[in-house]
């Protein structure tokens, strides 16, 4: 009786030198590490750093570094209305945008078909036309001559002498359409993985449209509301544009007044104050809205 050979042992893939493991992470991670410290970083300690000059210096003089926090305080003294008024605009906006995407999103994930994807550049289209001349076009929308309040005023939902241009309405409508694609395709992505299998169980067990919303749907989709919310709640409370186009001296907002400090009255150490208050106050709101809403996954 013929004996056959024992099969060889497998060879285990020979594994790289630990050094050269160790090191490959590092090195992808590298290209993005110094982007983040020469483009963020740095910019971020200058302005830290400016934001404690002394006031009584100029750019053609110098400042001298006072390490006084004294700036924060009076930049809050002079324009803490600004501030408020920016964060209630963008709040307004955020919430607007929450309740005029979902739907939206709902119907081009769930119910798009086959037009799904001609929905989806529909949302997107706005961004291949600057974001100053689609402000100009809401300020013709909203002119006293326009459409829109002609035919308000003859509904009666405004007086003869009603306007919507150069009023807080005109202002928060501006946020909320240039800003609405960025709640939109957060949501979008989210109800896109829904698993449709998970509403048929939830209507299998007799639950109505209605209660599978609140039941599954919207608990699923958490992680999308809140990526949408922090993509339009953070550059809306800075935005400039739509608050000096189609707003008045009455809703002037933070950013106005930063980029006046910075740009027209030149006036360094106020506008680096005023930039940090406003980046400190996003972000400890940001972070009381996370641990409020708990969400591990985030679109």
């Amino acid at each position: 009786m013929a004996v056959l050979p024992a099969s060889a042992p497998a060879v285990a893939p020979a594994e790289p030198p630990r050094g050269k493991r160790g090191l490959t992470p590092y090195l992808l991670l590298a290209p993005g590490i110094v982007f983040l410290l020469v483009f963020f970083a740095v910019p971020t300690v200058q302005l830290l750093a400016a934001s404690m000059y002394d006031r009584t210096g100029s750019i053609e003089t110098g400042y001298a570094q006072t390490f006084s926090f004294d700036n924060f305080a009076y930049a809050w003294q002079l324009y803490h209305p600004q501030i408020l008024r920016s964060l209630g605009y963008s709040l307004i906006c955020t919430v607007l945008c929450v309740l005029l995407g979902y739907p939206l999103a709902y119907a081009i994930a769930l119910r798009g078909g086959r037009w799904k994807n001609v929905m989806l550049i529909a949302v997107i289209a706005p961004f291949f036309t600057s974001f100053l001349v689609r402000t100009f076009a809401w300020k013709a929308i909203l002119a006293d001559t326009g459409p829109l309040v002609s035919a308000l005023r003859a509904v009666h939902l405004l007086g003869p002498d009603g306007r919507l241009l150069a009023t807080p309405v005109a202002v928060i409508a501006g946020l909320v359409y240039n800003f609405l694609p960025f709640t939109v395709l957060p949501l979008y992505t989210s109800l896109d993985k829904l698993d449709p299998r998970l509403l048929e169980a939830s209507a299998d067990l007799a639950h109505g449209p209605v209660r599978t919303f609140w039941r599954v749907t919207l608990p699923l989709t958490m992680p999308g509301i809140v990526a949408g919310t922090l993509l339009t709640f953070v550059p809306a409370t800075g935005d400039y544009v739509n608050a000096q186009l189609l707003g008045n001296t009455g809703t002037t907002m933070i950013g106005n007044v930063i980029q006046s400090r910075l740009l027209v009255v030149k006036d360094l150490p106020v506008g680096s104050a005023l930039s940090v208050v406003l980046m400190v106050a996003i972000l400890v709101l940001v972070m009381l809205y996370l641990r409020k809403t708990d969400t591990d996954e985030v679109v």
